[in-house]
């Protein structure tokens, strides 16, 4: 059995106060360093406990590690998407052929948006673009928690946090004020790679 390699909390890739006035210097450092560690730390320590089950043959806590690193891996890869998807040099529409693929799927890029933005106000946890390789199109979906609502198989390739730890400290209850502001320090182009990348894979 090869040696399991733990998961690391990546660092951002800009300042914690590169994003204001959109997220504050406050909100990131508690969310990357508090927040979004909790969620590696939960899946390190569920791993952890599946390999020690599996050595003792003592399956007794199993399944409740096994829920533990569906919900804390899936926010720790969320998480690092989520900060990957901002810049403090964000904000515009995308162009080329993420342009072109969601005007194809979704009409235009104001139906995209407007769908995303619903997503995202009705989301007990994240909105997210994701690229569905069955149907070979993208979709917007409303996922609750970290991985209830979610569609197997996708890929997403722009996630928005909104539990209210991403927002309330700068916008009380103003969720949509926040989603405002996202798109303010959206990084098109990281959202495009992405979109390249997989897009590429299955077409």
């Amino acid at each position: 059995m090869s040696e399991r390699s733990n998961p690391e909390l990546p660092s951002l890739p800009y300042d914690y106060d590169a994003l204001e006035p959109s997220l504050s210097e406050q909100v990131l450092t508690w969310h990357h360093d508090t927040h979004h560690q909790g969620y590696v730390n939960g899946l390190d320590s569920a791993e952890e406990t599946l390999a020690e089950n599996r050595s003792s043959g003592d399956f007794g806590s199993s399944g409740g590690a096994i829920r533990n690193v569906t919900h804390n891996g899936c926010g720790h890869y969320l998480h690092t998407t989520f900060w990957e998807n901002m810049s403090p040099n964000g904000g515009g529409e995308p162009d080329g052929d993420l342009a072109d693929r969601i005007e194809e799927d979704f009409g235009s890029y104001e139906g995209w948006k407007g769908e995303f933005e619903a997503a995202a106000s009705a989301a007990g946890g994240w909105a997210l673009l994701v690229y569905d390789p069955v149907a070979k199109q993208l979709r917007n979906l409303v996922v609750d928690k970290h991985d209830q609502g979610a569609l197997w198989g996708a890929h997403p390739i722009l996630a928005l946090d909104v539990w209210e730890h991403s927002y309330y400290y700068d916008y009380g209850p103003a969720r949509g004020d926040f989603i405002d502001a996202f798109f303010d320090v959206v990084d098109w182009d990281d959202v495009a790679e992405k979109y390249d990348q997989v897009a590429s894979t299955y077409e």
